[in-house]
């Protein structure tokens, strides 16, 4: 994975609650086993008509919006547990999601795979929304390292969680497996000095 340590970007609004997995992917792409091309098919029922043709007014058609950074309304991510929606996330090019609440099964699988939920208040939320619509341009700085956002517009920050074990992952570009073989000689020691029991 690529490592994030600090990232300064425009953003793209997504006002709307209670965004499920199926929303972000739809059920019918689940069949692939890769995760290429999931970006292609993010928001596929909100972006597409029945067609395969953009709808002039969903956001990621919008070419006045975009960045690297998604900012979408509360309860991001419920539904099913699929990872496919992270994937997509990903696939699409966002790097972040902020939100004032997020599914929980849907935080861990962005984090397994080197996507940032950002968890803000309601009110920091809303002055993002209502910035980016007066000016596309504003942008926001995610310090993953002091776990904190900055709206770069009004300069307010706020701090925000994550697992330390995530952060040292997302910090160093390293997935569960990469973690374990970064570990490998301090666990072939441990094995080695155990006190076995029988």
């Amino acid at each position: 994975m690529e490592k994030f340590q600090t990232l300064t970007s425009t953003y793209v609004p997504l006002p709307i609650e209670n965004v499920d997995t199926d929303q972000i992917i739809p059920a019918r792409f689940l069949k692939a086993t890769t995760r290429e091309g999931f970006g292609d098919n993010l928001f596929a029922d909100w972006r597409y008509d029945k067609n395969g043709a953009p709808k002039s007014d969903f956001v990621l058609n919008n070419s006045t919006y975009s960045g690297e950074v998604l900012v979408a309304g509360k309860n991001f991510g419920s539904g099913s547990s699929r990872e496919h929606a992270a994937w997509a996330i990903v696939g699409y090019g966002f790097k972040v999601v902020v939100s004032s609440f997020f599914a929980d099964i849907f935080k861990n699988n962005a984090l397994n795979n080197g996507l940032l939920p950002v968890v803000v208040s309601e009110s920091f939320l809303s002055e993002l929304f209502e910035i980016v619509i007066k000016n596309p341009k504003a942008t926001v700085t995610v310090n993953l390292g002091k776990q904190i956002i900055t709206n770069n517009s009004t300069e307010k920050s706020e701090s925000f969680e994550i697992n330390p074990y995530k952060k040292e992952c997302l910090l160093k570009g390293l997935d569960d497996i990469d973690f374990l073989l970064s570990n490998k000689d301090k666990i072939e020691e441990y094995e080695k000095n155990r006190l076995f029991v029988y």
